[in-house]
């Protein structure tokens, strides 16, 4: 499932819907903005996690264990500390580990579904059981980490009530719908970017947009807009838009042949799932 689905173009969406939904734990979010330069490097973050996503699914068992054990290690040399009690802890607590994965897992499942990419209730369920290896490889006990909708939306049912947007979830939500870039690419920027900045909020769960303050369209058109971008991306042809980097699909294919080749068609044709895993709350 992880195979066909993550050659999917909505990835980019999903994956800004990630960085909102993970914004949203204040000790989560803590860790990154002090130990990181997020302004600054913001691509070469991106790229960073498009590249361990890149490599635990379509690169070698030795290039995901590899690149499991560089994020273990540079998470054991990190912390953060409370501001309001001066409490000191380490970014590779797994209650923290746990809410990054699953706000990333579950925004890519979310997305992937609600904009047409054929799942369903099953395939789904079979996405989360495989996510427990990368769970495994940035140091969660695989038994720790829901694998199915019934259990992902239990967790983030759990969790809820830990979630706040702070200082710092607003200065991600402010870099996310104005990044800074060249003059020359402020068209581009405006014109590109914050579509898939406001198209990635919206999909995100009615409680995040209370929390962040800012409200969204109704549900139904957000679906609308997701299955639309959906059709446009996915008319683009696979090989084109697979040379962006950082290419794990193309070097995959060079390895394996080209039966490796991701495509929707073979996980089946079959209806997208209505309800798609959320956060504990209805689309």
């Amino acid at each position: 499932m992880t195979w066909q689905a993550h050659g999917d173009p909505m990835m980019w969406v999903a994956g800004v819907r990630a960085l909102y939904l993970q914004a949203l734990h204040p000790r989560a979010v803590r860790g990154v903005m002090q130990n990181s330069d997020f302004r600054r490097d913001a691509w070469g973050r991106l790229m960073r996690t498009a590249g361990f996503v890149g490599t635990t699914t379509y690169g070698t068992t030795e290039a995901a264990e590899r690149a499991g054990a560089r994020v273990r290690k540079i998470h054991r040399m990190l912390g953060a500390t409370d501001p309001d009690t001066g409490e000191r802890y380490g970014v590779d607590e797994p209650a923290l580990l746990l809410w990054v994965h699953c706000a990333e897992i579950g925004s890519y499942l979310h997305v992937l579904g609600r904009s047409g990419f054929p799942l369903t209730a099953a395939h789904a369920d079979r996405y989360l059981a495989e996510h427990r290896h990368s769970a495994r490889l940035v140091g969660l006990d695989p038994g720790s980490v829901p694998a199915n909708r019934a259990e992902l939306a239990a967790y983030f049912a759990r969790v809820r009530p830990e979630l706040a947007a702070g200082p710092e979830a607003h200065e991600v939500d402010d870099f996310l719908r104005r990044p800074p870039t060249h003059p020359l690419l402020v068209p581009a920027r405006e014109l590109l970017w914050r579509r898939v900045a406001g198209l990635a909020y919206d999909s995100l769960p009615p409680y995040a947009h209370e929390l962040y303050g800012r409200p969204a369209p109704p549900p139904a058109t957000v679906t609308r807009r997701l299955r639309a971008t959906g059709a446009v991306l996915r008319a683009i042809p696979a090989r084109l838009r697979w040379q962006l980097p950082p290419k794990h699909i193309l070097r995959a294919m060079d390895r394996l042949g080209p039966a490796a080749r991701p495509a929707p068609y073979k996980i089946g044709r079959q209806a997208a799932i209505l309800d798609p895993p959320g956060e504990g709350a209805a689309d």
